[in-house]
């Protein structure tokens, strides 16, 4: 998808990434793995750190975060990729997809965030140009943007609030 693409184009100008997600083994529905993406990045010409984290767990996102800063020697951008969709009107979408959808998209955004900031600031400090990108879309309250889906843009415009909220902080 398009976490490995953006990993692909920074691996060919030599990134150190870490690839933090919940896939380490092959899903029907998802092609590749943590472990697939960090071959594909090597190849590419970066170096790659597979780590297995949910991300609606904040003391594995805690611990991919350090895991990460430990072997790269620091955080120069965080990517935000992490998305849960379930494109159904209110009548259909049950509490559990609702829930899934602010977990992954809102609180995972925020927490990671979070816990990568302090490396972002040292990385500053250092004179790098450390940034956050997040894949949200742009803040619209048109109603065509929410007809049959209110709850997934509801929770994909939670993360570009985050991002709004965060570059003023």
């Amino acid at each position: 998808g398009i976490g490995l693409a953006i990993a692909l184009r920074a691996a060919k100008d030599g990134a150190s990434i870490a690839i933090a997600a919940k896939t380490a083994e092959a899903h029907p529905k998802l092609p590749g793995t943590i472990f697939t993406a960090a071959k594909d990045i090597e190849a590419a010409g970066g170096k790659a750190l597979a780590i297995q984290c949910d991300i609606r767990d904040e003391n594995q996102i805690a611990q991919a975060v350090e895991q990460a800063a430990n072997e790269f020697g620091g955080i120069d951008i965080l990517i935000n990729n992490a998305s849960a969709i379930n494109l159904t009107p209110t009548l259909q979408t049950p509490a559990k997809r609702f829930d899934l959808m602010f977990d992954v998209n809102v609180r995972g955004t925020f927490l990671t965030s979070q816990a990568a900031l302090p490396h972002l600031q040292e990385s500053a400090k250092a004179g790098r140009n450390p940034h956050i990108l997040t894949l949200s879309p742009p803040l619209s309250m048109k109603a065509k943007w929410f007809r049959n889906h209110v709850a997934y843009t509801m929770a994909k415009y939670g993360m570009s609030m985050c991002v709004l909220g965060m570059a003023e902080e």
